[in-house]
């Protein structure tokens, strides 16, 4: 249950929010058109959508875009809560970024439906937290002029943290909110360096899920699918390509030369090298 709400409003929109929660706490949230950022400030949470959960401890952060329904926060732990929420709304970003949008919001080409990501604890967000709670205490001082700022300031750390182009991906499906197929995110990243795990993100599924309905679609494990398409791909790469085997490798999602060697070798009896000289292969 909320045991105190506070919130500040820009442009007539809520744009910070500070939550306090005694368990058992439960949220669903809402069907709209925006992305929020939560930040645990004590306490643990564990957000859920379709079967997945990310667990977020005190003092790390949420990302997510809310354009999907099936996503819910939870209490854990039976301890209590208390969480701050920076939610972005397109149409204030169009109107502070006049010109054009930052980088992070644009159109992306990376295909997924992934939907939420664990922000790690950082130094600089942590400041960023503690001088919005300093607005919550002197609610006199907030005007347009620094929620703005406050606005701006959190998209730049955003687009400076360690995962930039996860967190590029959820931003940018404000302005472009297009949902995939499974197929077509599986074929898509099928020559991408990309594991089964972050796969299974891609698609907003735990591995278990992932698995599971990867093998009603195809009929084979994603491992076994993956190496031998990646393999195929590759064999047709040496006959039709002057390419360095390296660089083919490394083109059809393999990073390690050895292991695409030996893999080669298990499907094809032979060396890759030895696949491109022999004249029945030409």
């Amino acid at each position: 249950m909320v045991t105190n709400y506070k919130k500040i409003d820009l442009f007539g929109k809520t744009f910070i929010q500070k939550v306090n929660l005694k368990s058992p706490f439960q949220f669903a949230f809402p069907v709209a058109e925006q992305a929020c950022f939560l930040y645990m400030l004590k306490g643990e949470t564990q957000f859920q959508f379709n079967d997945n959960h990310i667990n977020i401890p005190a003092n790390h952060a949420l990302l997510l875009n809310c354009i999907n329904p099936g996503k819910q926060l939870n209490t854990l732990n039976n301890s209590n809560g208390e969480i701050v929420i920076v939610t972005f709304h397109p149409d204030i970003l169009k109107k502070i970024y006049a010109r054009e949008l930052p980088l992070i919001f644009q159109k992306n080409d990376n295909i997924t439906n992934q939907s939420g990501k664990k922000v790690n604890n950082d130094f600089l967000i942590q400041k960023y937290i503690e001088g919005l709670l300093f607005y919550f205490e002197n609610p006199s001082l907030v005007n347009d002029e620094i929620l703005i700022l406050k606005l701006k300031e959190i998209i730049l750390l955003l687009s400076q943290a360690q995962d930039a182009e996860t967190i590029r991906v959820i931003l940018s499906q404000l302005f472009s909110p297009t949902t995939y197929t499974f197929k077509q995110i599986i074929e898509s990243n099928l020559f991408s360096q990309v594991n089964i795990e972050e796969l299974a993100n891609k698609v907003n599924l735990s591995i278990s899920s992932f698995k599971r309905d990867f093998k009603k679609l195809y009929n084979d494990s994603p491992a076994s699918y993956i190496k031998n398409k990646r393999l195929e791909r590759a064999a047709e790469l040496l006959l039709a390509s002057d390419e360095r085997i390296t660089d083919i490798a490394f083109d059809c999602g393999f990073n390690d030369l050895a292991n695409f060697t030996k893999s080669f070798h298990d499907k094809y009896d032979t060396t890759p090298t030895n696949y491109r000289l022999k004249p029945d292969n030409k």
